[in-house]
């Protein structure tokens, strides 16, 4: 499990670690942090998989086809793929904590700043990914945001199935609120690099228990192994070691 990541992969125990848990009376409301802009091309989305560990959509990034820009980045990072952290019941699942909250689950956009050559080369760099994190929580009207993704999971049910997931905005998951949380931390996965500048978005998106229960139909087992269901697939709130967490809000 997480607590013994460390004895493989020693940036595990980094002092940048990630995720944390956000207190809103140590968060530092930070004028200078504009907004940020996502523009996606709906035409690089290529497969949705469930690699055993997560359900991922991924993106074509050869080129800057769909970027992220602003907040606290500088220049434009490429989407490469989406993925989600989920409980094993509603009351949690999400990997950020705030005020003690912990939501139903957490999806996560991945992006790299081309400036670093490729992917590989952005995971050795402080400045090298950007990850929009937005938290999913359980409510009485699922938004049909999430439908997309869930409508494929029966196509994806067991590790290294993988489908083809094409014309997709992952814009259309994003809360109206373009509030954001940011700070320096690191991949919540091993080996747990520290080069990610995060923008948690402050409000969740809504998803019913049944999508919820759809995401735990995922098998970390491959096909012909028994059903192992996946689910808790997060991470526990690392020490924030002195870090700073700003907020574009008051």
């Amino acid at each position: 499990g997480p607590e013994r990541w460390h004895e493989n992969y020693p940036m595990a125990k980094g002092d940048k670690q990630s995720p944390i848990e956000i207190n809103s009376k140590d968060v530092r409301h930070d004028t200078s942090l504009g907004p940020w802009h996502a523009s996606y091309d709906p035409g690089a989305a290529k497969t949705i998989l469930n690699n055993g560990r997560t359900c991922r959509v991924v993106f074509d990034d050869t080129f800057d086809r769909s970027v992220l820009r602003g907040g606290p980045l500088t220049g434009a990072y490429r989407l490469r793929q989406l993925h989600l952290h989920w409980g094993s019941s509603d009351d949690h699942g999400s990997e950020h904590v705030i005020d003690g909250v912990k939501y139903a689950a957490e999806l996560h956009m991945v992006h790299w700043n081309p400036k670093h050559g490729n992917f590989a080369g952005a995971l050795k760099q402080p400045d090298g990914v950007a990850v929009v994190g937005i938290f999913l929580k359980v409510g009485k009207t699922p938004k049909p945001e999430m439908k997309r993704i869930l409508e494929e999971i029966d196509n994806i049910k067991t590790k290294g199935k993988e489908a083809p997931f094409l014309h997709f905005d992952p814009s259309i998951l994003f809360p109206k609120s373009r509030d954001y949380w940011t700070y320096h931390g690191s991949f919540t996965t091993p080996p747990c690099e520290e080069c990610i500048t995060w923008i948690l978005l402050r409000e969740p998106i809504e998803v019913s228990s049944d999508q919820m229960a759809k995401l735990r139909s995922l098998s970390k087992n491959g096909e012909n192994e028994p059903v192992n269901p996946l689910v808790d697939n997060w991470r526990p709130p690392q020490p924030v070691k002195g870090r700073i967490v700003r907020a574009s809000f008051k």
